[in-house]
């Protein structure tokens, strides 16, 4: 099964509170960090809803 591995590259200052839940339900708290999750719809509509804040990469698991 494929992964993703998502980076917040973008701070969330000044951003909607939607955008800043959805960061943090993705579980990530800092700039820079990474956390990687299973590629599902669900986690993909998160991160089409805050692309233009995270970097994304498909890993092979």
């Amino acid at each position: 099964m494929a992964k993703l591995e998502i980076t917040l590259v973008r701070s969330l200052i000044g951003r909607p509170e939607t955008h800043r839940t959805t960061v943090n339900t993705l579980g990530l708290r800092k700039l820079n960090q990474t956390v990687v999750h299973n590629d599902n719809p669900a986690i993909r509509g998160m991160v089409n809803q805050v692309i233009h804040l995270v970097q994304v990469k498909e890993v092979q698991a």
